[in-house]
């Protein structure tokens, strides 16, 4: 190759790598502005996006559209680049104030599974002495069986119930696989004792500790920040109900790089200890109804602070993990307003070091803990890094309220 054309071909690989950086840079910019946003009434002229470096100009109104939160009108936003290159628009919708209790305490989880949920299939020995497998490739884990021969079923000993009287026959079972509902057919295997067997593991209800958010004026409140998954199958629950009692923390098992720490409580059930109860699993925490202010709250209203308000730097965790509600100190460093998983919006790490020594950081069970910054309340803990305790993410309160 002669030198002069080695010199086009140099020429012509930075030319591509220099497209590729502005087309990748142009791509990061317009990922990193929101699609939509909230904006509190008559603080809308104020809008700026302090982490992305664009300017923003008010370019449409648009009739109102009324939103969970009290809606008042819209409008759209042109972010620029440079003050003149268009990158993105940004739907505006303007709200009016809003204020909830902060809250922290930890509760206990009561919930009932909608239909009996298949957690895993198994291998059954049959009065021939053969193995079978029965339910292998019919149904899978995360399955709901919610009907038997077409009767309607919500606890598993109805299962075992219909399995038990089946006498050899086949049983067809209505399925919830994905929000749609579809029929199977199983063939049970009987057993040297007699009995039959259809090699399905199942559960119908769970129970766990986390934290309670906040709760509204009404007494509607919003916990964990996450939903409440299986441990076993991994997914969302589809929750035919549920209840949140008060709990009492026993231990905490201190979160180290690799293995996450988690706080261990005691649920008692009687009616006396019930908080409420669930009427949302979603994916940004369990939604209800407390039946009154929980003891350990302080009733005192935070202001809801929209995302775009959010600052990188100091802000606190409230949590109660001995009895005693406590501000936990934290430094936000990233805001990350189009995370393909709604609760990771805000990425933080934890700088209090009474916290630091009682569990390391973020630990099992503190999801849900309110994150609060400069009087208001900004989000909620949901996630720790397994391979750093002290990092975590949190869902913003935005996504929270609009349940």
């Amino acid at each position: 190759m002669n030198y002069h054309k080695f010199q086009k071909y140099r020429k012509e690989f930075f030319l591509a790598a220099f497209l590729y950086l502005i087309i990748f840079s142009g791509q990061l910019l317009y990922d990193s502005i929101p699609d939509e946003i909230y904006a509190v009434s008559g603080q809308e002229e104020g809008i700026c996006f302090s982490s992305v470096p664009v300017t923003v100009e008010k370019v449409q109104e648009t009739i109102p559209v009324f939103h969970n939160i009290n809606q008042t009108k819209d409008f759209t936003l042109t972010c620029k680049f440079l003050n003149w290159i268009p990158v993105k628009e940004v739907s505006v919708h303007v709200v009016e104030p809003d204020y909830v209790i902060p809250s922290g305490i930890p509760i206990g989880i009561y919930t009932k599974t909608k239909g009996v949920l298949i957690i895993g299939t198994g291998k059954v020995t049959a009065a021939d002495g053969l193995t079978y497998d029965p339910a292998d490739q019919i149904v899978r884990s995360g399955d709901y069986i919610t009907a038997v021969n077409g009767t309607a079923i919500s606890e598993k000993e109805e299962l075992v119930n219909f399995v038990n009287q089946c006498g050899g026959q086949p049983l067809i079972l209505g399925i919830l696989r994905d929000e749609a509902v579809i029929e199977v057919k199983i063939d049970p295997i009987i057993l040297e004792d007699g009995s039959y067997k259809i090699g399905i593991w199942v559960r119908d209800d769970m129970a766990g500790v986390g934290t309670m958010t906040y709760v509204k004026k009404d007494l509607e409140y919003g916990a964990l920040g996450h939903p409440v998954s299986d441990a076993d199958t991994g997914s969302m629950i589809e929750l035919s109900g549920g209840t949140v009692y008060q709990t009492q923390i026993v231990g905490i098992v201190k979160g180290e790089n690799g293995s996450p720490g988690e706080l261990t409580g005691i649920i008692d059930y009687k009616e006396k200890y019930c908080l409420g109860d669930i009427k949302e699993n979603t994916k940004t925490g369990i939604y209800g109804t407390v039946n009154q202010i929980p003891e350990g709250m302080k009733e005192s209203y935070a202001e809801v602070c929209m995302k775009q308000d959010i600052q990188k730097g100091s802000a606190y965790i409230l949590s109660s993990l001995d009895g005693t509600m406590r501000q936990y100190q934290i430094e936000i460093d990233d805001i990350d307003f189009n995370n393909k998983e709604e609760n990771k919006g805000i990425l933080f790490h934890v700088t209090d070091e009474k916290l630091l020594n009682e569990t390391g950081g973020i630990v099992q069970g503190m999801s849900g803990s309110p994150i609060l910054q400069d009087g208001k309340i900004i989000g909620a803990v949901t996630h720790v890094f397994v391979s750093d305790a002290t990092k975590g993410y949190g869902v913003f309160i935005e996504k929270m309220m609009e349940h």
